[in-house]
This record gives C-alpha cells, structure tokens and sequence, in this order.
C-alpha cells in the first residue's frame, strides 16, 4: 500500500534521496536511490530522479512498505547507549549528548547517529524477547547542540507528533549562553520577530531576509555574567538555526559558535585573567561545541487527547555546567 508524504517548509531544496534518507532512516540510501530509478517513489504522482531537488507542499509518494526494505547491521552505534528521559508504547524522547548527528551522514554513513543507536536498542529488547519499534524522526537537533529530542516509535506517533511540530502544538525551551550583557531585566522578555532563509552568499548558513520565513523567538534572561549572559530561549517557530540566527542579529551571538559567532572554542585563560598555563601543555577548552542545550519539551500524548502533554527537563551537560561554573567563578556579573 502506498505512503504519502507532503514536504515541510523547512526541507525546501532537499533532494529526493536525502528526504527519503529522513523518512526511512534505517534503510541504505542505495535502496532508496533504487526504488526510485524503478519508478516506486513519485514527486506529486509523476516519476523522478533520486537528484531532484524538492519543493514545500511537494508529495512523494513511495509505493513500497517498511518491511520491504533490506534489514542491514548497524555500522554506526554511539560509543554509549542512549540516555531515555521518557518511554512510553508510542513516543521516546532521548537526551542527545553534544557531537552525535541525529540521523545518518548523506556522504559518511559511517559516521555515528541517534538513530542507529535506537536501532541497536530495538534489537537488544527483541533478542531479550521484548517487542521492538522503528525510530521515526519528528524532529532534529544540530549536532553540537544536546538536550530533548523527541522519536516517534508507532506510525500514529509520527503523525500526531509531526503535525504537533508543524502547527506550533509544541513547547521546546533552550539554554543559550551568549556574548554580551543582554539588556532584559528581570522579569522582563522579548520576542525576536525577524524573517529568516537561506543565505545565498554562504552554503548551508541562514539569515535575516526581508522574503524569508516568518520567525519568533521569546527570550529571557537567567543568569548574567560579566561580558556574557545565559539566556532562555523559547522557538515559537522551527526554522533552521533559528535561535542563533536571531541571537547573532541581535548582537548577542552564541559564546562558541563557529558559523554566528566568533569562537570554536571557549578557553579558560579567556574569562580568568590569573590564568598559567603550564609549559609544553595545550590548554583544554572549558567547552568545544554549541553554548545551546535543549533543556525542556513538551509534546501531546498519543494518541491525541489522551491525557495531560508530556514535560520532559533534560540536565544541563557537564561541559555546559562546568563553564557556567567557571563564569560565576571568575566573570560575576556586575553590582
């Protein structure tokens, strides 16, 4: 029996078989790349071509069944099993560590992903005798961004939660630690209100464009540093990027961000004047990645109206929380 599938917004200029890769992401992309070529997978009822670049509100049709596609051996586990923050028989929601892609590399498929990860979980509880599920993305985190992800195991899941995400049926509340004092005062919040789409000038970066996406962004402060703030930021909208994006427009760039910000890196001796190094040592970073940790999320119950949303709180990461650490240390904020 056939699927259909209507493109979101936000896989605008996707190729085909990358989309597929995200609806089946277990399967190999060369058996996606193939039902294709045999006509299997249809672009608005008409055949096409693994390459072809989609459209929002496209619908691709795939002629074909879950089972149907070949059963291959994980290559791509985590180092560690996932940490769960919720089960139940239709939703996981999962504490993504920092540095794990969420689904499969489209040039590296050795590379390793959540998603490969919950799969090798399912074969654990199948072999324990226990029923296994078919992880089912609703939606993603950057790789270097950790916190509350949200997988869908049944196909009802996938659409209550899809359609959730996509209408704003969803609560997702970040932890930002910026650059610079932000000016909020306590109490106080703001939206950030600026379209956003691709920038044209720089591959895979987003930007404030006058004909780009309606955008929000609620934002409030939590704590304030010396030359720095941490920040709560709540997406009313889901566009790429779309915190940092807002943040760096605002003159409030993510403290490590290599594409919005300045720095790949926060380094110790940068916040702590008394800083010595010890000689013939490198100096370890306070923290290499993203200052952005998807700290809470709320979904609906499936199936819907069964009861209250789910809150999940997923814990700030050690990395994130040893440099908040050393900024009250060293960078409290001014009287």
């Amino acid at each position: 029996m056939a699927q259909y599938f209507t493109v979101p917004a936000d896989d605008l200029g996707v190729e085909l078989d990358e989309y597929l890769c995200r609806l089946f992401p277990l399967a190999r992309k060369r058996e996606l790349r193939s039902l294709v070529r045999d006509g299997r997978v249809t672009v608005n009822g008409a055949p096409s071509a693994p390459s072809q670049r989609l459209r929002a509100d496209d619908v691709v049709g795939c002629d074909f069944d879950d089972e149907e596609l070949e059963a291959h051996e994980p290559e791509a586990a985590p180092s560690e099993p996932p940490v769960l923050l919720h089960e139940d028989e239709h939703v996981l929601v999962v504490d993504k560590p920092a540095d794990l892609l969420v689904e499969p590399d489209r040039w590296d498929e050795s590379r390793p992903n959540l998603i490969v990860g919950l799969q090798v979980l399912s074969q654990l509880r199948v072999e324990r005798g226990e029923e296994g599920f078919r992880p089912r993305l609703v939606h993603r985190l950057d790789k270097d961004t950790s916190g509350a992800l949200a997988v869908a195991k049944t196909v009802d899941a996938e659409r209550v939660l899809g359609a959730a995400f996509e209408q704003g049926g969803v609560v997702k509340r970040y932890l930002a630690l910026v650059e610079g004092e932000h000016p909020l005062g306590e109490g106080e919040s703001e939206t950030i209100d600026l379209p956003l789409g691709p920038d044209h000038r720089r591959s895979g970066h987003m930007c404030v464009r006058r004909d780009g996406k309606s955008s929000q962004t609620l934002v409030r402060v939590r704590e304030r540093f010396r030359g720095m703030t941490l920040l709560e930021c709540q997406p009313l909208t889901g566009r790429t990027h779309q915190i940092r994006v807002h943040l760096a427009a605002q003159g409030f760039p993510l403290l490590v961000d290599p594409l919005y910000g300045r720095r790949k890196a926060l380094l110790l001796s940068e916040i702590k004047s008394s800083y010595r190094r010890k000689p013939g040592q490198a100096e370890t970073p306070l923290i290499a990645r993203l200052t952005l940790h998807a700290e809470q999320l709320e979904i609906p119950r499936v199936p819907e109206g069964a009861g209250e949303p789910i809150r999940v709180l997923a814990p700030c990461p050690k990395d994130f929380e040893r440099t908040l650490k050393q900024l009250a240390k060293w960078r409290p904020a001014r009287r």
